[in-house]
């Protein structure tokens, strides 16, 4: 990740929200702490930690938070109520990830059930395929028990990694540069785009003639356009 000198924002975390709108499911707060809605479905990263059960002062009072800590373009915090069906089907998903799949950037999707319910789905970015997860028997599980226990997955990964020297405390951005580089080959070959196609576009946009020239940040710019072609 590049660091921008001059002036600009604070860097810190962005925090984002889940909650069922009539047209999104999460949201960022502004600074004058009003809802700037996210339309988009999905977040494309890297799972550094997840804090459960997580206590924090709300303006209901005090309520149990599920935060979980991605690193993308920028460090984002997603959180959710930690009775929340998002919270729930995030755990179960994150349950039967393996370690070989949780060092990689992994896709978390929002989608919307009835009345104020909304599901967490994480999918391959790379083979587009969703980690399945059953519910069968959930009104049994013991959630605590099962956060906890993805707790301690999911934070002992930094421990496991320097051992095994793949992600340092500085976390190396080529191998998720990789990762994106391969989703946009996905999504040029499903469009059917050719090498020249892709080149005028990129010098048109970004002055560039090749995705390996972009920022991460137009990468990503560039990922989210070829989506939206598809859809």
């Amino acid at each position: 990740m590049k660091v921008k000198l001059g002036f600009g924002s604070i860097p810190k975390p962005q925090y984002v929200f889940v909650s069922k709108e009539n047209d999104y499911c999460w949201y960022m707060l502004s600074d004058e702490q009003k809802q700037i809605p996210i339309y988009d479905k999905a977040l494309t990263g890297l799972i550094t930690g997840i804090e459960v059960n997580k206590k924090v002062e709300t303006s209901y009072g005090e309520a149990e938070k599920t935060d979980l800590h991605i690193l993308a373009d920028k460090p984002y915090i997603v959180r959710s109520g930690s009775e929340s069906y998002f919270s729930k089907s995030l755990l179960l998903s994150l349950d039967v990830l393996t370690y070989e799949q949780l060092i990689k950037p992994l896709t978390i999707a929002v989608s919307p059930g009835e009345k104020t319910i909304v599901f967490c789905t994480i999918y391959n970015p790379v083979t587009f395929r969703s980690v399945g997860v059953s519910w069968d028997g959930h009104r049994e599980i013991d959630w605590q028990a099962l956060g906890q226990k993805v707790s301690l997955k999911i934070n002992n990964l930094q421990h496991k990694n320097k051992q095994h020297q793949e992600i340092s405390n500085n976390i190396d951005m080529s191998e998720i540069r990789a990762s994106f580089i391969a989703q946009s080959d996905l999504y040029l070959d499903q469009l059917n785009w050719s090498p020249e196609q892709g080149r005028e576009y990129l010098q048109q946009r970004y002055g560039k003639r090749s995705r390996y020239h972009l920022s991460d940040t137009e990468l990503l710019e560039f990922i989210d356009f070829l989506r939206l072609q598809l859809t």
